[in-house]
């Protein structure tokens, strides 16, 4: 049965039928298709931004605990980062400085990075993948770090160790400008005495009053080695060695003191059992004389080390 349509007519009071037309009917049909469209849409846009599917809720879950694991691994890398900057810190200012070697250079250490796309087009499951191999190798990075550290901590203590005992080596001439030896090591005869005796250390003749410095560091030891010496000081150094240095006019440091190589520690004189103004010079190792031509090494050219192997040879009357 076809449905009628009725208008009121207010001048009439009555309803009256209502033909429609085509076009009237066209809009009616437009105009409710249209509402369903919008109504449609309004709820998709409601669903999709305020309704989660189960497959979204996946989706965050998966992506979240994908953030966590990117996040702890970039803890992990900055972690591993600060230990390799102390490595490096340690081989430029620590153990270079000890073989004196110039640093890596920073274009070295840091090069230049091209950026990679390789990693764009991932899909999930190759990026979990990825993500497992990093932390594994993260792992055994982090590992290897640590080893690595506690190697060059036990390093740095033997450099310290090392660094020590090269200073306390007598290894400068105890005169400056000293070229050659009055009375060297050995068999020499006493000036005093005139009998071949054994001399424990080399006699280097200079005027009174010319400055003498420590060849080592160390401590001015409060031990009296006998009149014979006179004016004396001996240099404990540590690691079992020693040096005296006698006849001085005055000493310029007190006992106990500590001294560092090069630094003024008396004056030359003729004191105690001498024949003239000298330095008479002795190191000692293991408490035993050793000779001291043997330690010159730091302040001298083989020139001018030749020059003093050749006069400590002579046999001849020492000054002391």
């Amino acid at each position: 049965m076809t449905k009628s349509f009725y208008h009121f007519n207010p001048k009439t009071l009555t309803y009256e039928k209502v033909k429609l037309s085509f076009k009237h009917l066209f809009k009616r049909i437009a105009w409710v298709f249209a509402s369903g469209v919008a109504f449609a849409l309004v709820f998709v846009w409601i669903g999709f931004y305020f309704i989660d599917s189960p497959k979204v809720k996946v989706l965050e879950k998966e992506n979240n605990e994908l953030k966590d694991e990117l996040e702890y691994l970039d803890h992990r890398l900055d972690v591993m980062s600060e230990a390799l900057a102390d490595i490096e810190d340690r081989d430029d200012n620590i153990y270079r400085n000890v073989f004196e070697a110039d640093p890596v250079p920073s274009s070295e250490r840091y090069p230049l990075l091209v950026e990679d796309t390789r990693y764009d087009s991932l899909s999930r499951s190759e990026a979990n993948t990825l993500m497992r191999a990093a932390n594994k190798k993260a792992d055994q990075l982090t590992v290897r770090l640590a080893v690595q550290t506690r190697s060059l901590d036990t390093l740095e203590k033997i450099a310290s160790s090392k660094a020590e005992m090269l200073a306390a080596i007598p290894a400068i001439r105890p005169l400056k400008n000293m070229y050659t030896i009055t009375s060297g090591f050995g068999k020499r005869y006493h000036p005093i005495l005139k009998t071949l005796r054994n001399h424990t250390g080399i006699d280097i003749a200079a005027p009174k009053g010319t400055p003498i410095y420590a060849t080592a560091d160390g401590t001015v030891s409060r031990d009296n080695p006998g009149s014979g010496y006179g004016i004396c000081i001996v240099l404990n150094h540590g690691y079992s060695y020693q040096t005296l240095y006698a006849h001085m006019s005055k000493t310029a440091v007190k006992p106990g003191q500590k001294v560092k190589r090069g630094q003024l520690i008396g004056y030359v004189g003729s004191t105690g059992m001498s024949s003239g103004a000298h330095l008479h010079y002795e190191v000692i190792k293991n408490g035993q004389p050793v000779n001291p031509i043997y330690y010159f090494y730091i302040d001298i050219t083989p020139e001018e080390y030749n020059s003093l192997l050749e006069s400590s040879k002579k046999i001849n009357q020492a000054l002391s």
